[in-house]
């Protein structure tokens, strides 16, 4: 069920891709744009502090809605692409993670002194978004018009998530389980 509700079992080629992508960004910015109007409405500019719009309820409710969109978009492409979304996601997240890390550690690495990254980070960033733009689909078994279909699996094949549990419950995966 949550692989659905967060993309991780449904497909996006790279046409839909990017124009989610573009729609999602038009969005976000009609939603900014609301949430600075209504910020402005009630308080002076000069009066506006950095701090004070962390503890605003919208902001933090659009951050969390662009964060899961997000979330959900390039999860359908990397299955699409015919990776692992469950794998891809939690490494990309930690090298994230090391990587600001390293440029507070070491800001002569950083890109910048208002970045958070350092140019490896930014690499890294450039070419996910170059796979998952222009990475073509992964051939599936089935021709399936609706992109929420799982990739289709010959009959007699496992998936590789039975086969990682099969690794390590030291049984076997048998077809068809899952």
């Amino acid at each position: 069920m949550l692989g659905y509700v967060f993309g991780l079992n449904a497909r996006l080629g790279r046409l839909h891709f990017f124009l989610a992508t573009v729609a999602l960004a038009i969005v976000m910015t009609t939603i900014c744009f609301a949430i600075a109007m209504a910020v402005l409405r009630t308080m002076s500019p000069s009066m506006v502090r950095p701090e004070d719009l962390t503890h605003n309820w919208a902001i933090t409710a659009a951050m969390i809605f662009f964060d899961l969109a997000t979330f959900m978009l390039q999860s359908m492409r990397i299955r699409d692409i015919g990776w692992d979304p469950v794998c891809v996601i939690p490494a990309w997240i930690a090298l994230m993670i090391v990587d600001h890390v390293v440029a507070g550690r070491f800001p002569a690495w950083a890109v910048g002194r208002e970045h958070q990254g350092t140019m490896v980070g930014a690499l890294v960033n450039l070419g996910l978004l170059l796979a998952l733009t222009f990475w073509p689909s992964a051939e599936s078994g089935g021709v399936s018009t609706n992109p929420f279909d799982p990739p289709a699996r010959a009959a007699g094949k496992s998936s590789a998530s039975e086969q990682r549990l099969a690794r390590v419950s030291q049984g076997s995966a048998r077809p068809g389980w899952g």
